[in-house]
Parts: structure tokens; C-alpha cells; sequence
């Protein structure tokens, strides 16, 4: 049972339509991969086989993400993130301040805090800085999205998760692959941030908030990610695996009792799910899509694109999760759909699947915030930025996912 890439093609531009068009992204990518299947030649009990399988496959790791929303929940509701960015941009001092801003949003998603949720988290304190210094809103929104976007692909987040599981990769080993691309990813964030400084709207008096002042300790709002990560890091090290499944929640309880705030573990866990659950949803839509695209001719079709182009067959990897994070506008969507199709090809061109997973984990950043996904609105209604000014800022967040996939695929697929 094969799909053509015509029928996929249609199927995902259909999706796509759709959720620029401010429909559900979730029926709106179901509906894409039925109709990708019933026009690229398969019947409508096929299709929907197609479908069911496709969800089937993602089921282990969206497993893995629903517990690891005990260490989210416990990092975002008990004050644990504000501590660690506020920390980091005191002392890193105002004449860093957009060092600061991107390293506390790196950070934030590099401990397990979802990319969205850490530029939330960092803004209100970006905000203050932004208004003493009078840098513009483009510039301290650019320095978070670019420090999350680098800590994005070294951490234990949902689409780290996914392309470990679909490349049959131990996590924490992904999470290290690309810590070299997120350096350089900060780099570059902080220089083009540095351009935007006096360009664009400035912060008005009104739109600074108040900051919760009851935060726990550094060290205690630490520890239950140290925790998580050390637990990952002992399959390399010691040879004894840990499941994420065990690791993460393991963390958070671990850091809940650490700041002393195990009464609460229980809200802190129902948030955690509550969000966790969305991006399962939305992993399950995805999951449908993949389905259809696994049994395409889409594949065949990029890969022979390639030799006939001359490029690399390595490059299948870079290139797949950029187009998908194109398709879909989410990097948690991109790393899904397009190691769940491309990693049996990818491993079959003769790359090491750990190399294929970084360099296709890295190219699932370079359009994940385009407008018809909803980081491209949630980081712009954050800081109060205008669409157009959002906008604006496009090209500039291209340019650090392309910056974090350029060096990751020079490592991964020309040195190593």
C-alpha cells in the first residue's frame, strides 16, 4: 500500500491552509492526512489504516512526554524558572542584558521547560530590563527566542523525546549532539539581537509587571533538573539506563521536596499534565500525517531530488525536519513527522542514526515559528508586540535555525 507524493503533498497543504486560516491544528492535520491518502491512491479504509498506524508509532513517546510533565510542572508553577532566569541575568548584569535574556531562556528549555513557556517566563523580566535601557521589543524578543531555540535541541523537551525514540537513540546522548550548534545558535542570537537594539517599539511605563518575589533558592529550584539530567546522562556513562519515563517525573518530585514545596506537588503535576496533554494531542495528529507520508512515494522522491542534484544523501536529515518545520510550524510537529518518515532512510544512506537525529532535530528549528503555528503568537502577545514588528522578525529567527542546522550538519554529517 503506497501512497503517491502528489496525493501527501496536497494533503499537507491542505493542513496547512487550514491552520493559517486559524482552524484546530489538530483536525486540521487528521483532516490533511486523510485527504493526503484518499488522493495520493489509497482507499478509505486504507488511508485510515495508514493513519491509526501512523498515531500507533508515536504512542511510546508521547508516554515518555506525559510524565515528563511532573519536572515541567514543578520548574513553571512553584517559581523554580523565574529563579534560574532571574539569576542568570543578575549576574550576567545590565550591560550583557541580552547575553542574559537569551543563556535564562536557554536554560529554561534546556532543563525541560517547554520553549513557549520559557519566552513567557523570561518576558516579564525582559520587559524591566528592556524599559531601563530602552532596548527595543524586537531585540529582547529575538535574544529569548533564539536562546529557546538553542536550548530546544539539548533538552528533554517532547521533540527531543520523539526523534530519539523514532531513531532508536538514547536520549540524553541527542541531547549533547547538538550542544556545540546551540552555543554557536547563541552567538548568533545575541548579534543579531544587538542590530535590533534601537529599532522598533520601545517598552511604555504600563506594560512593565510586577515580579513574584517569593521565589525558592538557585540551588534548590536547580536540583530537580540536575537530577533529571544525571539520572539520562548514566546509560552513557555507567552502562545503566534510565528511562525519560522514570528520570524526568523522578526529578521533579525530587526537586519539589528540595524547595519544600511537596504540598503543592500535586497542582504542580496537574498543570504539568494540562499542558503536556496538548502537545500529546497534537503529537497524535502529527502521528496520523506521519502515517501517511512513511507510506509515501515523498521520500523516494526527495532522495532521488538529491542524487540528482548531486547534494549528500546525509542531507536528507537537515533538510526533512526543516520542510516539515515549514509544514507544520512547530518544532514538537517537525521532529515527529519527519523522523517518523525519513529515519529508516536516513540510517540507510549509512549515517549513524545519533547523527541523523541531531541533524534532523537541528533543521526542525529553522521555520518552527512561522504565523500559522502558535509560538509565532504566543511569544509575539507575550512582550505586547505588534504583528507587523512579529513579522519583522522572521527572516532573523530563520537565521538562527539555519545557524544551529548549519553547524550541527558540519559536524554530523562532514567531520564526524
Amino acid at each position: 500500500m503506497q501512497v503517491s507524493a502528489l496525493g501527501t503533498l496536497i494533503g499537507l497543504a491542505l493542513s496547512i491552509t487550514l491552520i493559517v486560516k486559524k482552524n484546530n491544528p489538530v483536525y486540521s492535520l487528521i483532516l490533511g492526512a486523510l485527504v493526503g491518502g484518499v488522493t495520493g491512491g489509497a482507499s478509505l479504509p486504507e488511508t485510515v489504516l495508514l493513519m491509526v498506524d501512523g498515531a500507533k508509532g508515536i504512542t511510546p513517546a508521547i508516554l515518555r512526554i506525559l510524565t515528563a510533565g511532573v519536572l515541567a510542572g514543578v520548574l513553571i508553577e512553584s517559581g523554580a524558572a523565574v529563579k534560574i532566569a532571574e539569576t542568570i541575568i543578575e549576574k550576567l548584569g545590565s550591560k550583557r542584558a541580552i547575553l542574559a535574556l537569551a543563556l535564562a531562556t536557554m536554560l529554561l528549555t534546556t532543563v525541560g521547560v517547554f520553549i513557549s513557556v520559557a519566552v513567557i517566563t523570561v518576558s516579564p523580566i525582559a520587559i524591566t530590563i528592556a524599559k531601563r535601557l530602552k532596548i527595543s521589543k524586537m531585540s529582547i524578543l529575538l535574544a529569548m527566542i533564539g536562546g529557546g531555540k538553542s536550548g530546544n535541541i539539548i533538552s528533554p523537551n517532547s521533540n527531543t523525546i520523539v526523534s530519539s525514540q523514532n531513531f532508536g537513540v538514547d536520549l540524553s546522548s541527542l541531547m549533547a549532539a547538538n550542544i556545540i550548534p546551540a552555543i554557536f545558535g547563541v552567538v548568533v542570537t545575541c548579534f543579531l539581537a544587538q542590530t535590533l537594539i534601537k529599532k522598533g517599539e520601545q517598552i511604555l511605563e504600563s506594560e512593565e509587571e510586577n515580579l513574584v518575589k517569593e521565589l525558592p533558592s538557585f540551588f534548590s529550584s536547580m536540583t530537580g533538573p540536575v537530577i533529571a539530567i544525571i539520572l539520562l546522562a548514566l546509560g552513557p556513562i555507567t552502562g545503566i539506563y534510565v528511562d525519560p519515563l522514570v528520570a524526568l517525573p523522578l526529578g521533579g518530585a525530587i526537586g519539589c521536596l528540595a524547595m519544600g514545596k511537596q504540598s503543592y506537588f500535586k497542582e504542580y503535576i496537574q498543570y504539568g499534565l494540562s499542558k503536556m496533554t496538548e502537545i500529546a494531542i497534537l503529537l497524535l495528529s502529527t502521528g496520523t500525517v506521519a502515517g501517511i507520508i512513511k507510506h509515501s512515494t515523498l521520500k523516494d522522491v526527495t532522495i532521488e531530488l538529491l542524487d540528482k542534484s548531486g547534494f549528500p544523501e546525509f542531507l536528507l536529515a537537515p533538510i526533512s525536519g526543516a520542510l516539515m518545520s515549514a509544514a507544520t510550524a512547530s518544532t514538537t510537529a517537525a521532529a515527529t513527522v519527519a523522523s517518523a518518515t525519513f529515519s529508516t532512510a536516513i540510517v540507510a544512506a549509512g549515517v549513524k542514526a545519533l547523527y541523523g537525529a541531531a541533524m534532523l532535530h537541528a533543521g526542525a528549528t529553522v521555520f518552527d515559528h512561522l504565523p500559522h503555528g502558535s509560538f509565532f503568537h504566543t511569544t509575539a502577545s507575550c512582550t505586547n508586540t505588534n504583528l507587523g514588528e512579529r513579522f519583522k522578525l522572521i527572516p532573523y529567527e530563520s537565521a538562527i535555525g539555519f545557524t544551529l542546522t548549519l553547524f550541527s550538519t558540519i559536524i554530523y554529517g562532514l567531520i564526524l
